[in-house]
C-alpha cells in the first residue's frame, strides 16, 4: 500500500461487508468470477472505501494494545494465584498492587511446598508488571506531547488512555463530514429495523473498534461517577439515568463524548463546562 502510495498509483481498500454483498447474487463463486465481480463494483463505483490509516496512527494503536495485553495478563496471572490460595483457605482480600506479593508471601510462610509454587508466578508477575509500567509511561508521554490529545483530556473523564485511544482511531477527523457520523461508526447508535408495519429499535450495533467504544464507555462511567466537577454535560448524563437508567445513560454518554471528542479536535476548541455547543453543534 505505501509502495503504491510513494508510485503515485491510487490505493483504494473498499469494505469487505459492502463487497461481500455485491458478490453474494453470483450463482457460482470461482475465482474468475469473484476477479470480475470485484472489477466490477470498482467500475460502477458502488463500493464503499475505507479510510487507510496512517504510520503514526498505527503506532499508537501498537502501544495501546501491547498495554493492554500486558494488563490482561497480570490479571490472569493474580487471579489464578488468588484462585490456587483460595483452595486451601488462603484469602488475599483487597489490596494494592504494590503489596500483592508480600500478602501472598506472608499467608504461605508456613507452607513451603505452596510457596515454592507460588513464587515462580510471582517471578512472573513481578517482570509482567515492570514492563507495563515502562508501556503506561510511554501512554504518558505520548499523550503529554500531542496537542490534540492535551485538547481531548480537557473533557472530564477523559485521560490519556481514551484520547489515545481515541486520536489512534479517528486518524484523520476530516473523513467524517459531521460529528454525530463519530457515534454511529464506532457502534454507539441503536440497531433499526423497518419494513412495512415492523419498526424495530434494537440495542446499540457494536460496530467498528471496540477498544475505542470501551475506552468511551469507561470515560462515560467516570464522569457520572469518580468526577466531581458539574457540567451541562453530566447534567444531562443524569436526566436520561433518572428516565432510561444508569447503563443506558453511560451509552447515551460515550456516543455524546463521540460527538463531543470530534468537534473539538476539528474546532481546535477545549471543553466548555457550563454550556453544550460543541453536541448543539455536531
Amino acid at each position: 500500500m505505501t509502495g503504491w502510495a510513494a508510485a503515485g498509483l491510487p490505493a483504494i481498500c473498499i469494505e469487505v461487508r459492502h463487497l461481500k454483498a455485491a458478490l453474494s447474487a453470483m450463482t457460482n463463486k470461482t475465482d474468475r468470477n469473484d476477479a470480475r465481480g470485484i472489477a466490477q463494483v470498482m467500475r460502477t463505483g458502488w463500493f464503499r472505501a475505507v479510510h487507510v490509516k496512517s504510520t503514526r496512527s498505527h503506532e499508537l494503536k501498537m502501544l495501546l494494545t501491547s498495554r493492554k495485553l500486558l494488563v490482561n495478563k497480570l490479571l490472569d496471572v493474580e487471579n489464578q494465584i488468588r484462585g490456587s490460595l483460595k483452595v486451601f483457605g488462603f484469602k488475599v482480600g483487597k489490596i494494592s498492587r504494590r503489596q500483592f506479593e508480600a500478602r501472598v508471601l506472608e499467608l504461605l510462610e508456613q507452607r513451603p511446598a505452596l510457596l515454592a509454587i507460588a513464587r515462580p508466578l510471582l517471578r512472573v508477575r513481578s517482570v509482567i508488571l515492570e514492563e507495563y509500567g515502562a508501556l503506561d509511561r510511554l501512554v504518558l508521554q505520548a499523550a503529554r506531547r500531542d496537542v490534540i490529545c492535551q485538547r481531548l483530556m480537557s473533557v472530564p473523564g477523559v485521560g490519556a488512555v481514551v484520547a489515545l485511544t481515541y486520536r489512534a482511531a479517528v486518524d484523520v477527523p476530516a473523513r467524517f463530514t459531521r460529528s454525530k457520523a463519530v457515534g454511529a461508526h464506532f457502534g454507539l447508535v441503536p440497531r433499526k429495523h423497518q419494513s412495512g408495519e415492523v419498526d424495530r429499535t434494537g440495542c446499540i450495533s457494536k460496530v467498528g473498534d471496540v477498544m475505542v467504544r470501551t475506552a468511551l464507555y469507561e470515560a462515560a462511567s467516570v464522569m457520572l461517577s469518580r468526577v466531581v466537577g458539574f457540567s451541562a454535560l453530566k447534567a444531562w448524563a443524569l436526566r436520561v439515568a433518572q428516565r432510561r437508567g444508569t447503563k443506558k445513560a453511560k451509552v447515551a454518554l460515550a456516543r455524546k463524548l463521540a460527538v463531543i471528542l470530534h468537534r473539538i479536535w476539528v474546532d481546535g476548541t477545549t471543553f466548555r463546562w457550563g454550556s453544550e455547543p460543541q453536541a448543539a453543534q455536531a
